[in-house]
């Protein structure tokens, strides 16, 4: 199955941080087809002084999709993400791995909605995703 994961951190060492996550999701996730450039971004949705470092990957993965995604919260945990949004309540994050789209399933569960219900809000999501798709 083909996916395509969104990356952020605005925490530490930021670039550093992306290019951990691709390392191991290519090793937890599957294989890593194409990484994206990376992108720089004010923070949406809350106030920060701290710019985020925006990418995307393909990945081709034999996970289902609900454990592709425990797979990412566990990498989250690893590059040390103590908390995640709730409720649409951003913060600062060291890591953000977020499921794009995961071939071509639509699904709206509580754990997990495909694809991710705000692409088409978020340029930073958008540019590195077009470039991957070549669009």
């Amino acid at each position: 199955m083909k996916a395509y994961i969104g990356l952020g951190s605005n925490l530490g060492d930021r670039e550093q941080n992306l290019h951990k996550a691709i390392e191991l999701t290519g090793e937890k996730a599957g294989r890593v087809i194409a990484v994206s450039s990376f992108y720089y971004s004010e923070p949406q949705g809350f106030v920060s002084e701290n710019y985020f470092v925006n990418a995307a990957l393909e990945l081709e993965t034999s996970l289902s999709a609900h454990d592709l995604l425990r797979v990412l919260q566990e990498i989250e945990l690893l590059l040390g993400r103590t908390s995640k949004s709730v409720n649409g309540n951003y913060s600062d994050r060291i890591i953000d791995l977020d499921i794009l789209t995961y071939e071509n399933v639509i699904m709206n569960t509580q754990e997990l909605t495909l694809p991710h219900p705000h692409i088409n809000e978020r340029d930073f999501v958008l540019k590195p995703l077009r470039e991957l798709k070549g669009i």
